[in-house]
This record gives structure tokens, C-alpha cells and sequence, in this order.
């Protein structure tokens, strides 16, 4: 009994050390964005501010629109996950369900494109979108993620823990395909849906390599290239920065909190058969 008490112990011990490493850099990115430039410059290892003050947080919204930086990077994030939902569902049932010649194949060459690195379809992405007339607009920030290899996989995966027997009782009721997804697999696949759109979410909302490469206007700017202005040629303004990365958080963490326990029910049960 004290072997396992022991144990126990050093387990809270380990999992609460791993808890605050990961948890300081949230706390040191907050208690920075209500610190003044002078103090984070003379005392930048300060882990409390002498004298909180919201000055970098009115700053970022009157320097820039950052208002609408949020809500184009809330309207592409959105579109992004609904999109990958929908085309995942669509494809991860055909996969795990229906039965067509050389499905295996075409599901192995899905897999095979993960091992492509995303910085190879850059260029190939952005000639397209160029061509088709979507630069600097919503559409060519969320069509090229519209489907993703992993979201197919990933809903696939928890599809093939659904009992056959659900699936021919609906058959025999008549319904289609289409019926017996709606009806059938999707209301039960609804952990790993929550997991997907917040995979999807937090991916959208954090990307900033595809927005610099074909978004021109101050209008289209999403949040992470809102976020780029607060580095000068004088040094990043570290206050202002941080208040920006503190706002950028928030929805990510809302969005986490409201699919918590979906999320993890979905990361559960979504490896539990292969």
C-alpha cells in the first residue's frame, strides 16, 4: 500500500511539474502584455508587473483594424473546419463502408500524400489560386484546405468502430447511403467530429505562411499577419505583441473549453479499431 501511495505521489509530482512548464509561457505572455515598454526592457525577467496598466491592449486596436483581423481569421478558421468536416465525412464513409474497386488503393495513395511536405505544394497551390482569380479573398484562404488527407483518415478511422448491424437495420429501412450517414453515422461519430473542427480550428486560425503569401490588403489580413506589425525595425514592441498574442488565444482556448469533452472522447475512441 505505501509502494502505491509512493507511486501515486510521484505521478502528481511529475504531472504537475509537466502542467506549470507548460503552462508558463500563457502566464509570461499575460503578465507581459500589462507591462510598459520601459519595464519589460530594464527587467525583462519580471514575472509580475510593477505597474498593470491595459495601455497595449487599446494600443494594438488603435494602431491597426485589429478588430477585423479577428474576424477574418474567425470566418477562414470556420470555413476551414466546416469544410474538412463535410468532406471528410463524405469520403471517410465511402472508405470505411462502401465497397468499390480499388478502394484500398486510392485510400493508400490519400495516406501516401501526408508524407508530402506542405512547404512542396506552396508554390503549385499559389499558381492556382492565382490563376483562378482567388488571390486576396476568403475563398483562396480556405478552398486549397477544404480536404485534408488526415481529417479523412482520422473520421475513417472512429467509422469502422460503428456496428455493421446499425448500418443493415437502416438498409433495411430503406435508407440510402447518404440517409445512413446522416442519420446513422453522424450523430453517433460526433466526439470525433468535435475533435476534427478543433484540430481544423486551431490549425486555420494559426496559419500564417499561406495568408502572407496571397493576401495584399490591409482588409484580408487575418489575426498571425495582424500580429507581424508589432515587429519594427526599432525591435518588437513586446507589450503590444503580447496583448495581441493574448486576444489571438482567447478564441482558440473558447473553442477548446466548449468541445472539451467531445475532444477528448473523440481522441479516445477514434484509434480503438484499425
Amino acid at each position: 500500500m505505501s509502494n502505491r501511495r509512493s507511486i501515486l505521489v510521484i505521478k502528481y509530482i511529475v504531472l504537475s511539474a509537466g502542467a506549470i512548464i507548460m503552462l508558463f509561457p500563457f502566464y509570461w505572455a499575460l503578465s507581459t502584455s500589462f507591462r510598459e515598454l520601459r519595464d519589460i526592457l530594464f527587467d525583462p525577467y519580471s514575472l509580475v508587473p510593477r505597474n498593470p496598466t491595459f495601455a497595449n491592449y487599446l494600443s494594438i486596436f488603435n494602431k491597426a483594424p485589429f478588430g477585423r483581423y479577428l474576424l477574418n481569421s474567425l470566418i477562414v478558421a470556420s470555413a476551414t473546419a466546416f469544410l474538412q468536416i463535410t468532406t471528410a465525412s463524405l469520403s471517410a464513409f465511402a472508405f470505411a463502408r462502401m465497397k468499390f474497386r480499388g478502394r484500398e488503393i486510392i485510400f493508400i495513395v490519400f495516406l501516401a500524400t501526408m508524407m508530402i511536405p506542405q512547404q512542396i505544394l506552396m508554390i503549385p497551390q499559389y499558381i492556382v489560386v492565382m490563376r483562378l482569380g482567388m488571390g486576396d479573398s476568403y475563398a483562396g484562404l480556405v478552398l486549397p484546405y477544404a480536404a485534408t488527407a488526415i481529417s479523412i483518415f482520422f473520421l475513417r478511422q472512429f467509422f469502422r468502430t460503428i456496428p455493421k448491424d446499425l448500418e443493415d437495420a437502416a438498409i433495411i429501412d430503406g435508407c440510402g447511403p447518404l440517409r445512413i450517414l446522416l442519420n446513422v453515422f453522424i450523430p453517433l461519430a460526433k466526439p470525433a467530429i468535435a475533435t476534427l473542427s478543433v484540430f481544423a480550428f486551431m490549425w486555420s486560425w494559426n496559419n500564417y505562411f499561406w495568408p502572407l503569401l496571397i493576401i495584399d490588403s490591409t482588409e484580408m489580413r487575418t489575426i498571425q499577419l495582424g500580429l507581424a506589425l508589432f515587429r519594427t525595425e526599432g525591435g518588437i514592441q513586446w507589450g503590444e505583441f503580447m496583448a495581441g498574442t493574448v486576444v489571438a488565444t482567447l478564441p482558440i482556448l473558447i473553442v477548446y473549453f466548449i468541445a472539451q469533452k467531445q475532444f477528448i472522447k473523440g481522441i479516445t475512441l477514434t484509434g480503438m479499431k484499425g
